[in-house]
């Protein structure tokens, strides 16, 4: 009875570690169940914030975009303008045209300070043409003798008239604007040329939705869109001495070729003496390479031999 009751003891105690044994594997199964549920949770929900934050810096960035060309003005266009070759030298006939164009147009406003009138000889114009041109304005020269300043008429060292007498004057006749110079304007700002011929020629009515104050004009290239400046190039408002046809893109290609030379009258000199240093230097690099050659052919080609017997 002892070992029957024995035996039915050990066999309760087998099934009673069994179930526990079985509880065990169960409940570990469950909590890798959970745990995994919990892993594919999170790859959701940071797959979902990544694609939140995506979606963000998108709109963010269109927002960024729609400001940056509200703030500073629609990007221009890129010209293929004939002086930017690397050996491309200025259209003189344009220079001349868009000379023209400054004196009858835009030199009732802005001033060219930095430029004289024999800057212009032999550029585009002959020197009798410079002064005869010079001449015709007068400027306050002096003192005199007796101390006094007098007006005397133009010459070749004398730099083109200035529209108004001091920049107060300037923002009161154009409404607090204040023209800016164009001597180096192709050279002040970004993308120059490309920028001062898209702006000259991309005057256009407002859009819908966008109002203007009074006294000012769209023009999507200016920084926010308002310039006082109205439109001045219209077909026809020169009459070239060459004959050229007036158009309104012609005469802001001229006065931007002008203008260009204006910033840059080196540009010509520069590239030729360029080109000439990049030949000395190719003539010289040739004969390094020979001499060395000559020089180092004995030695390079020596055969030594060791004779070990001997």
């Amino acid at each position: 009875m002892l070992g029957g009751s024995g035996i039915k003891q050990l066999l309760r105690d087998g099934l009673r570690s069994r179930k526990n044994i079985s509880s065990f594997f169960a409940s570990a199964a469950s909590k890798k169940e959970q745990e995994l549920a919990g892993f594919a949770t999170g790859q959701s929900i940071r797959a979902f914030c990544l694609f939140g934050a995506g979606v963000t810096g998108l709109l963010g960035f269109s927002t960024v975009s729609s400001c940056d060309e509200a703030e500073h003005g629609l990007d221009a266009p890129s010209y293929p303008w004939p002086h930017k070759g690397i050996l491309s030298s200025y259209d003189h006939a344009s220079i001349r045209r868009g000379h023209q164009v400054y004196q009858q147009v835009c030199a009732s406003c802005h001033s060219m300070s930095l430029v004289s009138y024999r800057d212009l000889v032999g550029v585009a114009y002959t020197e009798e043409e410079t002064k005869a041109m010079a001449a015709e304005i007068e400027v306050v020269d002096g003192p005199n003798d007796e101390g006094e300043m007098f007006s005397r008429p133009g010459k070749l060292s004398d730099r083109f008239p200035q529209p108004y007498a001091n920049e107060q004057a300037a923002r009161f006749a154009n409404g607090g604007a204040y023209p800016p110079d164009l001597s180096l304007i192709t050279k002040a700002r970004h993308n120059g040329q490309n920028y001062v011929f898209a702006l000259l020629t991309g005057y256009r009515d407002p859009p819908a939705g966008i109002s203007i104050r009074e006294g000012l004009h769209y023009n999507p290239y200016f920084p926010g869109g308002a310039i006082a400046m109205p439109k001045m190039l219209n077909d026809g408002a020169v009459e070239y001495e060459d004959g050229t046809p007036a158009t309104e893109a012609q005469m802001g290609k001229d006065v931007v070729t002008f203008l260009a030379w204006a910033a840059e009258p080196e540009m010509e000199e520069r590239k030729l003496m360029g080109f000439k240093w990049i030949l000395v230097l190719s003539l010289a690099l040739l004969q390094a390479g020979y001499y060395r050659r000559m020089k180092w052919s004995v030695l390079k080609s020596r055969k030594l031999v060791l004779d070990v017997v001997n």
